[in-house]
């Protein structure tokens, strides 16, 4: 963890630039540029990427931005410039996939127990659009299933975290041995450990809804940018990739 390298420069500049702009414009940029459910009227193709460069707060940027040089540099050190963006995109767009296909679940499979229950298609976009139901409902859905459907209609998602999660499970791959110190946990821990545990933690927070982290997190997102990280690692490891760097 020595030198920023150069490409993890421009993508920390360009994110502090996005949250500069964000708290200067206010309201407008999240809505423009954050990633929504797709059926929601404020989704644009786009956003599969813009999102990346959005965060929530001071330390969602500080942390991110943290991981993106100590993590990133030398896994481009190891992939070269072209290589390691494509790695960094990939994983991020592959954590906005799964985040959606996610929420896809929890709308559609509420979707279909409203119709069952004889609401009407327009009936239920209503109720995702304005968060208003007649409370009769409640005895064929439960209100779990409903505010699940509102919040994966509504919610929309920012953040690196997807991206940096590939770089994490990278950095593991690579450097398995590395010991890591974590401000929670005052021993050092492998990489090889630390990194599957922390995407465990994710795993257990996404499918049981308790956060050890606090709430607001899109922990499938997580989950998905380290699977498309592991993924491509794995084939590049497979292929001898160091021996063909992209510059």
């Amino acid at each position: 963890m020595g030198r920023m390298t150069e490409t993890v420069k421009v993508l920390l500049i360009i994110n502090v630039i996005f949250f500069i702009g964000t708290l200067t414009v206010g309201e407008y940029t999240y809505k423009l540029f954050s990633l929504w459910f797709f059926q929601n009227d404020n989704f644009g193709i786009w956003q599969v990427i813009t999102h990346m460069f959005m965060h929530g707060s001071f330390m969602h940027i500080l942390f991110n931005m943290y991981a993106l040089w100590a993590f990133g540099s030398p896994i481009e050190q190891m992939l070269g410039q072209k290589k390691f963006l494509f790695f960094y995109f990939s994983c991020g767009i592959g954590a906005a996939l799964i985040h959606s296909l996610v929420n896809y679940f929890h709308v559609q499979s509420g979707f279909n127990e409203l119709l069952a229950a004889g609401m009407t298609p327009g009936n239920i976009y209503q109720m995702l659009e304005t968060g208003q139901y007649n409370t009769a409902i409640l005895q064929d859905v439960t209100r779990e299933t409903l505010e699940g459907m509102y919040v994966a209609f509504n919610t929309p998602a920012v953040g690196a975290s997807g991206a940096i999660y590939g770089i994490l499970v990278a950095f593991g791959m690579l450097f398995p041995n590395v010991e890591l110190f974590l401000l929670f946990v005052p021993v050092p821990i492998k990489a090889k450990i630390f990194i599957p545990v922390l995407i465990g933690i994710d795993l257990f927070s996404g499918f049981t809804g308790y956060s050890l982290f606090g709430g607001g997190i899109a922990h499938f997102a997580h989950v998905g940018g380290a699977l498309f990280g592991f993924i491509m690692m794995w084939y590049w490891k497979k292929n001898q990739f160091n021996q063909n760097r992209w510059y």
